[in-house]
């Protein structure tokens, strides 16, 4: 199934969300998460992509003395001066709701399945994220999230009909823990290596979002999660302001550091664009591009 490309231009303000690549040494190497979002969902239906969603009211109001990070550490964490504090920590909130919502994990825990299982008895009833870890006597395990990278939607999106401002974290898959998809939002939650699901992608087994392309084409280029940790530790989070343009009937994204994008520094190694051909986003190179 190929995503379909849009043309709009969408005027409301990029939606503040989070998503995490959830990382692991596996026997091979690294490996990361991805979840297959359901074939009806409003956004990327069908695609694989990392857990992650869009900020709540209750993610911002949670009681800071919960957390188990400064509020002013998770703030310079993200490399944002203009943000202000509570958005800082509702996005951190929210990349750990989202990914137990969707995966199951519960980021930054040492835990044992019944108290996992009460958890998402409690959310069902309707229970409040940080509520119910409280009442489970669980800390909010912010430190597990590494910031990587940030992403805005552009104002002619490609692939969805909204704009997001998406925070993208890194964190270890807590030990002894089972990833489990959301039957509601997701069919299928897997682990596979970086150059796996590009080689997956390539060959039309699996859809990808170019976020996600573009993020697994530098994880690709690491090999264990603590090279991950450490890129992360190392740097800022990048910012990603894709730039669209249309080229001999061809949607293409381009990304800082290529001739066409107002931004001529750039943010990683690799590929700076995509280009919408053979129903699937490719880069100048192709998969070898891709892959580094």
């Amino acid at each position: 199934m190929a995503i379909p490309i849009h043309s709009d231009i969408v005027l409301s303000p990029p939606l503040p969300s989070a998503t995490v690549m959830v990382v692991r040494d596996g026997p091979q190497g690294l490996e990361v998460l991805l979840v297959r979002r359901h074939d009806h969902s409003g956004v990327l239906g069908g695609v694989h992509v990392f857990p992650g969603g869009k900020l709540d009211a209750a993610d911002r109001q949670v009681d800071r003395a919960l957390l188990d990070r400064s509020a002013t550490d998770l703030l310079q964490a993200l490399g944002e001066p203009a943000l202000d504090v509570d958005t800082a920590v509702g996005l951190h909130l929210a990349a750990l709701r989202e990914t137990f919502e969707e995966c199951g994990l519960l980021l930054g825990q040492n835990v044992p399945t019944d108290l996992v299982s009460q958890l998402r008895e409690r959310l069902l009833a309707g229970a409040g994220f940080a509520t119910s870890l409280q009442q489970l006597t669980q800390p909010l395990a912010v430190s597990a999230l590494l910031p990587w990278s940030r992403w805005v939607t552009p104002r002619q999106p490609s692939v969805t009909n909204r704009r997001f401002d998406t925070r993208f974290f890194v964190a270890v898959a807590p030990a002894g823990q089972q990833a489990e998809h959301c039957r509601f939002e997701a069919t299928e939650a897997v682990w596979l290596s970086p150059r796996t699901g590009l080689e997956r992608y390539w060959a039309g087994e699996i859809d990808l979002a170019p976020p996600q392309i573009m993020s697994l084409s530098q994880l690709s280029r690491l090999g264990a999660v603590a090279q991950v940790l450490a890129a992360a530790r190392s740097r800022s989070p990048a910012l990603i302001e894709p730039e669209p343009f249309d080229e001999d009937g061809c949607r293409v994204i381009c990304y800082p550091g290529d001739p066409r994008h107002s931004v001529a520094g750039r943010v990683w190694p690799g590929p700076t664009r995509l280009t919408y051909r053979n129903r699937r986003f490719e880069a100048e190179g192709g998969l070898a591009a891709l892959l580094g």
